[in-house]
């Protein structure tokens, strides 16, 4: 599926084969010009994200590739989507104070997330606020209400979801990998971390 986004700031900046963050997912520019880009996402990607259910009109959050003189504000986004999670409760804060959202996540994908830790959904950065069984509640300021699509998010709302890359290498790293036909256990453990000032529960 072929999709054309109207992005008069973003766009002029774009070339093509750069890669671009849409609602968290990495695509790739086919086209551009000053106005507006273009973008395909293959069945895999329309499978595993919310870009299937995207009508004309709707509002897009878009972020360009990180370079390495941009300020890392939040975490490492790697726009490889996990999943889509379902909001399951939004609560408005007093005036002005933005709100608090909870979302649903598969259970598979909760040992990558902690208190305090980060989550992307639909691309932006979140500290989780409170890990409740398999819900994760974030509150978000309302400078971030103001230029995303969060905003629009209510009770049913699908978004996208990325977990910490870095979480998923560390449990690789900590699993037990076979080289040769022989177990190799790798050299971060339990016992190293702790003694690096990692807490491990």
């Amino acid at each position: 599926m072929r999709f054309s986004l109207k992005a008069p700031v973003l766009s002029p900046k774009l070339k093509i084969g750069d890669s671009v963050a849409c609602d968290g997912v990495c695509l790739t520019v086919e086209q551009c010009n000053p106005i507006e880009f273009s973008v395909s996402a293959v069945p895999e990607t329309l499978d595993k994200t919310t870009l299937g259910t995207w009508k004309v009109g709707d509002g897009v959050n878009l972020e360009s590739a990180l370079t390495p003189q941009t300020p890392m504000g939040g975490h490492f986004v790697m726009g490889h989507v996990d999943g889509v999670c379902k909001v399951i409760a939004v609560e408005f804060l007093a005036a002005g104070e933005g709100r608090e959202i909870t979302i649903r996540l598969p259970s598979e994908f909760l040992p990558y997330c902690v208190y305090k830790g980060s989550l992307t959904l639909s691309g932006i950065s979140l500290t989780i606020a409170a890990v409740e069984g398999d819900c994760l509640r974030f509150a978000i300021i309302p400078h971030t209400l103001e230029v995303t699509n969060l905003i629009q998010a209510e009770v049913g709302t699908h978004l996208n979801f990325e977990v910490d890359v870095l979480a998923k290498y560390v449990e690789r790293q900590l699993s037990v990998r076979v080289t040769h036909g022989s177990p190799v256990q790798t050299m971060i453990t339990e016992a190293k971390m702790e003694k690096w000032g990692y807490a491990i529960s």
